[in-house]
């Protein structure tokens, strides 16, 4: 800091792209020259123009073109462009200016000789920097309006929080110092009272972007704004600063509503009405007009209808379709009127109505609203229709007969209306609860919709008749007559315009219900434990029954108690209209288990019987009687019900009784089924007992190898471990199981039985009683009744059996096999048998493979046929009754194995129906195909000698060919002389 009078002096450190001498680099911040500092060289700091109270001055310090301590710092205008990078005109001077500096600055001073022009401007294009930014094009303001401009840096260095400083110029040329986020001194005079006015103010945004705010803005504000950064960028790269011209138009929009403001414009719903205002401008640019209608409806505002600038009509929200009908329209009249008109006015539209208009100036493809007005045109009140429907207050009618109700409207439109009528019932006399009826509806259109016993019908245009023919106690209620009005709309739309409920009308439909009485009787009662109860209820004095009425019982125990406590009921069991039975809690498992049993008897008597009756059913019982009436849909509706009087169920408990009842579920089984017997334990005066439980068998009476010989199976103590007694099986150690169902069961199974296993088994159960602790004693033993095992064959027992003639074949032989079928037991009809018989083939000499389907014969004699891979055909048929041939014919290689055949027989039963028995297999029959070596030498030796023969007939054919003709020589023969021997003595 320094200057005259402590002002604070703010610091550029680059001129036109080159840095300055006197700032410095710490920690990536430029920091400014402390107090009382002075520039190098023995310069001085001065300022760039004086003025009465002069604002803060820009200084720029470079080395003069003389060296040596008289070097000063070089004085610089604000406006000359040296704060930015890249500026104006000035900029450019004070850039040659330093450039001729540095050019005669020695070279011991250590700056750097200036590069050639092209290098630069090469540097600065591949090179990233500062980017400064204003709105491109100008901005067109109209006076008294505000101007808003947005400014914003990227690609800088150094803190995230940038500075701006805001300048203006009318011209161009010399800019004036306007505000800035830096200093608060930066500002010339001519702006500081209107900053401290707040008419102008630089809003932040971000830390990197603000906004200058000039309100009412006047034609002394037009020209250009030059938004610039200060630099802290480590070197300096990109733009400093940007400017955007701002033109300031005369206010020329006048906008009035047509006539004159309403106070009030009153309507019936479905009335057309129209609104007008007019909107013109006399601006000397080119500007286009927009115009929207809203509407006001309290703190609700709605868009209605709008046109843009571009001569676009665009329908508010919930107005599209009333658009598109042409119900809402916008037209203009003449040159500056525009009108909105509604053919039929409905609930919605009331309020008050608005006329915006704004206007619109296109800059360079862009559209720009400079300006906006408004003016309210009138107050729409639209009238509700009169509308009210009537009915009777209370009617009675008899079931069977005929329910009249007439709706009578009263409206006070007399115009193009139509009604549409709507008849609802409900239970309730409130119409507002969900659950309406709808009985019959009459349309716009007169259309009645109805269910055939009930008519609607138009007696005169304000009365409507409901008819209900056969009127039942369903019908009973409350009748509502609901009305709608609709009015035509554009394009064959309706509307609804009002709307109508009649107050509850009450209907009472009398009826004779039945009269009947209840009776209940004990016919029979239990002295002792496990007895048998049956209860039965009647049906008595029957008066005024009708035939659509049905009669249902439900069952309920109450407990004995010796207070006067009142004790619940508890549900048995509940027989509905439609003859369903539903249990209760405490009776659904005894039900299940067949203990208890409901039954009805006959039309007028339903009986209850507890197969077994425990002490925990001692109690009392009574029924009740429900009467059920058929409806018109074939529905029953409970009517009455009567209850009878209780019966007490008792019986005073004796000494210990301990009885012990063995049942078989399954009493018909055959050998290798599972034997299984339940033994139902029941006890009488023992304190909280467990039992025991020993399994006997013995012989049935007849059999002679070891008669009155009793076996002891299988045991469970008191304490739940199970002991396998004299059971000596060792194939079946698993083969019996006891186990205990509940405290009072037991359960016994002997599973794959055997004829041996035949005889009568018990339960022997021993009750104990807890003595002091852990210790038990025996309180009482019983013996179960005996179930019998028995087995009987009375059906016939089927066999089957492979027999070939033929087990080793040659190849290509016929191959036949015989599944021969027999019966044992008792004889049947061959009529009354049927077989299926499939055959089976393992193509190994073991049966380690999975068998192959050959082929099949069902019992109606249809035959399949498997697919094979070799040339070996099959044949399958039916030789006799118990007989079935299975032929291979050419027989291969492929077809040795071990067949074998099932059989599926088939009974018929004396109803005539055919009963499947178990399927049965034959023993496998291995076949052996063998290859004969004549055969397959034969032709092959035949071919050997005919070709040899033919070959050597044919070789000497070719010699003897050979040596006539073409191999004959001539031999000549030399004559010899015959001269006689001389003598050597004549030589």
């Amino acid at each position: 800091m320094g200057g005259a009078g402590g002002r604070a002096l703010r610091f550029f450190p680059f001129a036109f792209g080159k840095r300055s001498g006197l700032h410095t680099r710490l920690g990536g911040r430029l920091r400014r020259p402390a107090r009382g500092a002075r520039p190098a060289g023995g310069g001085r700091w001065r300022r760039a123009r004086g003025r009465g109270a002069r604002p803060p001055q820009r200084w720029d310090f470079s080395a003069r073109e003389e060296s040596g301590a008289g070097a000063r710092p070089r004085r610089r205008s604000a406006d000359s462009g040296a704060a930015g990078a890249g500026g104006g005109g000035g900029g450019e001077a004070a850039g040659k200016e330093e450039a001729g500096d540095s050019r005669s600055r020695p070279a011991s001073m250590g700056r750097l000789a200036p590069r050639p022009l092209l290098l630069a401007l090469l540097s600065l294009a591949l090179c990233r920097g500062r980017v400064v930014r204003v709105p491109t094009g100008s901005l067109v303001r109209v006076v008294g309006t505000e101007l808003v401009i947005p400014c914003n840096v990227s690609d800088y260095d150094g803190p995230s929080e940038q500075n701006f400083d805001w300048s203006f110029s009318s011209s161009g040329s010399s800019f004036v110092e306007l505000a800035s986020t830096w200093e608060a001194g930066f500002p010339a005079q001519l702006y500081r009272e209107r900053l401290q006015r707040g008419e102008i103010l630089l809003r932040r945004t971000a830390n990197d972007a603000v906004e200058l705010h000039i309100k009412d803005i006047q034609p002394t504000d037009q020209g250009h704004y030059k938004c610039s950064t200060p630099s802290t960028d480590a070197t300096v790269q990109g733009n400093y600063e940007d400017t955007v011209q701002v033109k300031v138009l005369a206010d020329a929009l006048r906008v009035a509503a047509s006539p004159q403001p309403s106070p009030g414009l009153s309507l019936r719903e479905g009335e057309p009405f129209a609104l007008r205002c007019s909107a013109a401008t006399a601006s000397p640019l080119h500007t286009h007009l927009a115009l929207q209608w809203e509407l006001r409806r309290g703190p609700v505002q709605r868009n209605v209808l709008s046109l843009s600038h571009e001569g676009r009509f665009r329908p508010g929200p919930g107005y599209e379709q009333r658009y598109h009908s042409g119900d809402v329209r916008l037209d203009t009249v003449g040159s500056d009127g525009y009108r909105l008109a509604v053919s039929r006015a409905l609930s919605a539209d009331q309020g008050s109505y608005r006329c915006v208009v704004s206007e619109w100036i296109g800059e360079q493809g862009n559209w720009q609203e400079i300006q906006e007005k408004s003016v309210d045109v009138a107050t729409v009140v639209i009238q509700p229709t009169v509308l009210r429907a009537t009915v009777a207050r209370n009617v009675s009618v008899a079931e069977g007969k005929e329910l009249d109700l007439t709706c009578n409207i009263t409206t006070d439109r007399v115009d193009d209306v139509r009604p549409e009528v709507t008849w609802y019932s409900s239970r309730m006399p409130d119409s507002s609860l969900p659950g309406l009826h709808v009985l019959a509806r009459l349309d716009r259109d007169s259309l009645v919709h109805s269910s055939p016993h009930v008519a609607l019908s138009h007696v005169d245009p304000r009365s409507y008749h409901l008819l209900v023919r056969d009127v039942s106690k369903e019908n009973s209620g409350y009748y509502f007559c609901h009305v709608a009005l609709w009015a035509p709309g554009h394009n064959r739309s309706w509307h609804k315009v009002a709307e109508a409920m009649s107050a509850p009308t009450g209907v009472d439909v009398t009826w004779l219900e039945p009269d009947y009485q209840v009776y209940l009787n004990a016919s029979k009662v239990p002295e002792f434990s496990d007895d048998l109860t049956e209860l039965e209820c009647r049906i008595v004095d029957k008066k005024s029954m009708e035939a659509n009425v049905r009669f249902t019982v439900s069952w309920y125990y109450r407990m004995n108690r010796r207070s006067d406590d009142v004790v619940a009921s508890e549900l048995l069991a509940v027989m509905n209209g439609d003859w369903t039975l539903k249990y209760g809690e405490r009776s659904k498992q005894r039900a299940q288990d067949g203990d208890f049993i409901f039954a009805k008897e006959h039309t007028d008597t339903f009986s209850f019987r507890i197969q077994r009756t425990t002490e925990e059913d001692r109690g009392n019982y009574y029924c009740v009687v429900s009467a059920w009436t058929k409806q018109r849909n074939d529905s029953w509706v409970k009517s009455k019900d009567v209850f009878s009087k209780p019966i007490n169920i008792f019986w005073v408990s004796e000494d210990s009784v301990l009885v012990v009842k063995a049942r078989q579920p399954k009493p018909f089984f055959a050998a290798g089924n599972t034997f299984e017997m339940t033994c139902k334990v029941s006890s009488k005066n023992i304190k909280s007992p467990r039992y025991s439980v020993l399994i006997t068998a013995e012989k049935p009476v007849g059999d002679l190898s070891s008669p009155n010989e009793t076996k002891y199976i299988i045991s469970l103590d008191q304490d739940s471990v199970v002991k396998l007694e004299n059971w000596t099986d060792a194939s079946r150690v698993d083969g019996v199981v006891l186990e205990k169902v509940q405290e009072d069961e037991f359960r016994y199974r002997m599973y794959q039985t055997q004829v041996s296993d035949a005889g009568l088994y018990r339960c022997v159960v021993t009750a104990w009683s807890p003595v002091r602790g852990s210790l038990w004693r025996e309180a009482a033993t019983s013996l179960s009744n005996p179930i019998e095992i028995d087995f009987q064959t009375s059906g016939p027992i089927f066999n089957a059996s492979v027999h070939s003639d033929t087990p080793s074949v040659i190849r290509g032989d016929l191959i036949k096999l015989f599944c021969i079928i027999t019966v044992e037991g008792a004889a049947l009809d061959p009529d009354d048998m049927a077989f299926d018989v499939s055959w089976f083939a393992v193509h190994s000499f073991g049966l380690d493979k999975a068998p192959v389907l050959l082929s099949s014969l069902d019992r109606k004699g249809i035959v399949n046929t498997a697919r094979r891979d070799w040339k070996s055909d099959l044949s399958l048929e039916r030789v006799s009754v118990l007989e079935f041939l299975l032929q291979v014919h050419g027989s291969e290689d492929q077809d040795f194995g071990n067949y074998y055949c099932s059989v599926t027989p088939w009974v018929k039963s004396p109803t005539g129906s055919w009963q499947k028995e178990a399927e049965i297999h034959s023993k496998p029959i291995f076949i052996t195909v063998k290859m004969d070596v004549l055969n397959a030498f034969k032709y092959p030796l035949l071919i050997g000698v005919g070709l040899s023969t033919v070959i050597g007939l044919l070789s000497c054919l070719i010699g003897y060919c050979s040596s006539h003709w073409c191999c004959k020589k001539e031999v000549q023969e030399t004559r010899r002389e015959r001269r006689r021997l001389m003598s050597m003595e004549m030589d």
